[in-house]
């Protein structure tokens, strides 16, 4: 499996999903369901920081044309 960093954020939500898949089949040993629980909220953790850096970086345009941070 690829680490989390390599991710984009669409490829990390689906991941995400496909890991939502798997524990809801419910089909796979307790530990193993603890082990992909783990790893996305790890990788849910990320997904939020890269938000958040992206929203921080969205600038809003003025009446008078003058950007600045939304």
């Amino acid at each position: 499996m690829t680490t989390n960093e390599e991710f984009s954020l669409e490829e990390s939500f689906e991941q995400l999903d496909e890991m939502i898949g798997r524990l809801q089949e419910g089909q796979i040993p307790l530990e193993e369901s603890f082990r992909i629980w783990k790893e996305g909220m790890e990788l849910l953790k990320k997904c939020s920081s890269q938000i958040d850096l992206t929203e921080k970086s969205v600038m809003q345009i003025r009446e008078d044309g003058e950007l600045v941070e939304f």
